[in-house]
């Protein structure tokens, strides 16, 4: 089945950061890996933010509440998260967003990224994602991952600017 949509059906993946945490819990055990505290506490906060986060805002965030949160411990943090496919890393602004299927499998996303208010929307579209994979494997290019990473201005940004105007 392919979908083209920006995914905003709160049923269809995860938000609320409790609710986050306990899927990816729920992910870990069947995995057979470890959701440390530290590791909870970073996704829960990512997963709260509604946007992209950097690490040193995380940091920051973290120090308020583990004493031992420190540059290193925060990026072993985000390197597993990222690794089992619980967080994406948008390195265009060089940031964190939690992942909208946490309990899926690692698959490929494309975002659309707000210049102006720097927003980020996954964009759920197998269509794209299929493409890309078959273009490169056609190449004989093997992919291990994908994160498109598109921007421009959103419709809300678009929308205070129209009215500023």
């Amino acid at each position: 089945m392919s979908h083209s949509h920006a995914c905003t059906d709160p049923q269809h993946h995860v938000h609320d950061g409790d609710a986050y945490v306990a899927e990816v819990e729920r992910a870990c055990e069947s995995r057979g890996l470890r959701l440390t505290p530290l590791r909870a506490s970073a996704l829960r906060l990512i997963a709260d933010s509604g946007r992209p986060m950097k690490a040193y805002d995380l940091l920051d965030l973290m120090k308020q509440t583990h004493d031992a949160a420190a540059p290193p411990t925060v990026y072993r943090a985000l390197d597993f998260l990222l690794e089992h496919g619980f967080i994406h890393k948008l390195a265009s602004i060089n940031a964190f967003v939690a992942c909208h299927h946490p309990g899926a499998p690692a698959h490929a996303v494309p975002f659309l990224i707000c210049d102006q208010c720097q927003s980020a929307t996954e964009l759920e579209d197998e269509r794209i994602v299929q493409t890309l994979d078959t273009r490169a494997r056609a190449l004989g290019f093997t992919p291990r991952s994908q994160t498109l990473e598109v921007h421009g201005v959103c419709a809300q940004c678009a929308a205070a600017s129209k009215a500023i105007d």
